[in-house]
């Protein structure tokens, strides 16, 4: 759990990227939230509604941040262990084991997700996220939270796959002892978080739409977008191919420095751990120093 909460922060860091983002990634924005680029729209966001609106939903996101990262980690590592019997690096069983780690952490985040940008969007009329939370349970039911439930775990199964696999490998290149090296923690991580975000940001797109509902994309059902097919349909009759791709660097850089953050903090504090664990064992209480067994001879050598 103590890494989960540790977790906490580097989301909340990555939260103005996110919310420009998901901005972006609107199918048809309002004409003051039509943005050309990045810095075009922080500039406006901030002029216009004020640099708070950036962090909107942070606290949601922070709530559920730290069990979420706590189950997703220690099923990692469980996985790990379980299909790297052997000791050594296996590219395939990293995929696997993240993407067990990706259900239970994608089943807690996801509700989080969903008020976060629901939030996120221009002219949301909610106040806090308990307000949101009420107003679309009251409005839709305990479905709205899991509608995208399907498309999160398509998007992030392979990034997360993607993810540990290349994390893995530049491991394997730059710190083969797996010893604690901030450098190559965060070079890995962040190279990792790099990729997979770009390789998945098609499918970020119409998560996206799932927990916004634009009400643009009703205009063929009236209850609004159920599923990832139709998600997929609907921005393409918006936005065209472009559109999978709305938000891209957005996405690339807050993910580079979130999981570059993540894994350096992640293994400082497995490193201390496990010294720690050792350190107490019990086995070395018991312990003998060579050296000390060497003089101890000599000197009873020497009295006779």
């Amino acid at each position: 759990m103590l890494f989960g909460r540790l977790h906490v922060w580097p989301n909340e860091l990555k939260q103005a990227s996110n919310f420009i983002q998901t901005r972006m990634q609107v199918l048809v924005p309002d004409p003051r939230a039509n943005y050309r680029n990045i810095i075009d729209a922080l500039v406006r966001i901030v002029r216009y509604e004020g640099i708070s609106r950036t962090v909107r939903g942070i606290n949601v996101t922070a709530y559920g941040a730290g069990p979420a990262h706590a189950m997703y980690f220690a099923c990692y590592e469980k996985m790990k262990g379980i299909l790297c019997r052997t000791g050594q690096s296996n590219h395939w069983a990293h995929g696997v084991a993240g993407s067990c780690a990706t259900v239970l952490h994608d089943a807690v985040m996801n509700p989080a997700e969903v008020i976060k940008q629901r939030m996120q969007v221009f002219g949301s009329p909610y106040r806090n996220w308990i307000h949101c939370f009420r107003a679309v349970y009251a409005k839709e039911g305990p479905v709205a939270f899991y509608r995208s439930y399907g498309t999160q775990l398509s998007m992030n199964i392979p990034f997360q796959s993607l993810h540990f696999v290349i994390y893995e490998f530049s491991q394997d290149l730059l710190n083969r002892e797996r010893h604690y090296n901030a450098k190559t923690h965060i070079v890995s991580g962040g190279l990792a978080g790099a990729v997979a975000a770009a390789a998945t940001t098609p499918l970020d797109v119409c998560k996206t739409l799932l927990n916004t509902q634009e009400k643009c994309a009703h205009v063929t059902n009236s209850n609004g977008i159920s599923g990832f097919v139709e998600a997929f349909r609907t921005v393409y009759r918006f936005r065209g191919v472009k559109g999978f791709f709305s938000g891209v660097t957005a996405r690339v850089l807050y993910q580079m420095p979130s999981t570059a953050i993540s894994w350096s903090v992640y293994e400082f504090f497995k490193a201390y751990i496990t010294k720690q664990r050792l350190d107490s064992s019990p086995e070395n209480d018991f312990k003998v120093d060579p050296s000390s067994v060497v003089r101890v001879r000599v000197q009873a050598t020497v009295a006779d």
